[in-house]
């Protein structure tokens, strides 16, 4: 017999909210991570996305703060959420809100690229929960807007993630600046050596929870890869999306030009699509997320900065269309499909100067991709324009000679 939500004494309040996000049993990481942070213990989880982490820990997070309910003071927090990305903050604390609905518990986000004074305020009433990137919260504690005098719990999400972006060092100045007495928890896709250390200098006691062996794959993604020019990249993937008739899909570039450079060609082939990387304002970044997720555009072309931060159930499609330097991102990005028990595809297109790293990539996830012999077919039928004929170029502006300014 399957198990249910009941099984955790959750509050009625909670348990209403999951009915209506529609969650009726909990994953393996739910199952087991939830009676260990009910009873308070510190917790390392190793997780793959989408497994639902999240919710096993903001569960008892609720519960906590409600059982025994106290006033953030200004400039305070009861619980901190430290987490590599501006989408991963937002979303965390989107769920959060859903999660407690109806029970009048306080949040904020706190990251860079929007200004400062909405968060300095925020601070100033005091939050049940703060949900923050390293950099924008170092900013904010240097000028005296946050303290931790009240702080009851500490959750480091995507330690492995926050190693790869450099926020080692911020880290470790949060947490020299936290309560001894905490609960800490700490969640990772993998277990390195450099994050061992990390959870031995953080939690104490901690119980460990491991779901699925590290770096593996959604099984419910269908895996497969197609051998491509890199020239024909472009077309092949205009050509799926019309063929398929893709609603909804992600497109994974190696950088943020190439990023702009597949929309704009996308737009070409009537496509609409928009990108997101980290040379987008916020605003920007939000936008494109809020009219994927309305359904406005059939494909988000993103850096690996989304790959953690986008939980959408409804992403059928996700296009490896540079495969990635680091192997391991491979497993982020894929997991953006194939969520909440769905199914997923995940189709990587590989040239010859990205073999290796694709063999790299079927080293961390032990198995080897299987070829996509569906689009096999098509990838032979792909023609690139032929250039004009030198006698129809159209001949270069001959350049003004510049005029010198009068003074």
């Amino acid at each position: 017999m399957s198990k249910t939500f009941e099984q955790f004494n959750l509050l009625p309040e909670i348990k209403k909210a999951l009915e209506l996000k529609g969650y009726k049993n909990p994953t393996p990481i739910q199952e087991r991570s939830i009676p260990i942070l009910l009873e308070g213990h510190d917790l390392i989880g190793i997780a793959q996305t989408g497994t639902g982490k999240t919710a096993s820990f903001l569960l008892p997070i609720i519960q906590r703060l409600v059982e025994n309910k106290k006033k953030a003071r200004a400039a305070h927090m009861r619980v901190l959420v430290l987490t590599p990305t501006r989408e991963l903050a937002t979303q965390i604390e989107e769920n959060f809100k859903a999660y407690s609905k109806g029970l009048a518990l306080s949040s904020c986000v706190v990251f860079g690229g929007v200004k400062i004074n909405p968060q300095i305020k925020n601070m100033q009433r005091g939050q049940q929960l703060v949900v923050a990137t390293p950099g924008r919260l170092l900013d904010l504690m240097n000028e005296g807007h946050i303290r931790y005098d009240q702080l009851e719990v500490f959750v480091l999400d995507e330690a492995d993630r926050m190693l790869d972006m450099g926020f080692i060092n911020d880290i470790k100045k949060v947490v020299k600046k936290l309560p001894p007495k905490r609960q800490t928890l700490m969640f990772s896709a993998t277990m390195s050596k450099e994050i061992e250390k990390i959870a031995d200098g953080l939690l104490v006691n901690p119980k460990k929870v491991e779901v699925t062996p590290q770096a593996t794959t959604v099984e419910k993604i269908d895996q497969s890869v197609v051998f491509v020019e890199k020239a024909k990249k472009i077309l092949l993937l205009q050509e799926i999306i019309k063929e398929k008739k893709i609603k909804s899909s992600l497109v994974f570039s190696r950088t943020k030009h190439g990023c702009d450079r597949i929309v704009k060609n996308l737009a070409k082939y009537n496509i609409k699509a928009s990108a997101i990387h980290g040379n987008k304002s916020q605003n920007a970044r939000e936008k494109a997320l809020r009219e994927f997720k309305q359904g406005e555009v059939q494909a988000l072309v993103a850096t690996d900065i989304a790959a953690r931060g986008i939980d959408i159930p409804e992403v059928g499609y996700v296009f490896n269309y540079d495969i990635p330097n680091d192997p391991s991102s491979y497993v982020h990005r894929i997991g953006r499909t194939a969520r909440a028990g769905k199914q997923g595809s995940a189709i990587a297109f590989c040239d010859r100067e990205e073999e290796k790293l694709l063999k790299a990539v079927e080293k961390v996830i032990k198995t080897v991709i299987p070829k996509n012999k569906e689009l096999e077919p098509l990838v032979g039928s792909l023609k690139l324009p032929k250039p004009l004929p030198k006698s129809q170029e159209k001949p270069r502006p001959k350049s003004r000679p510049q005029r010198r300014k009068s003074n």
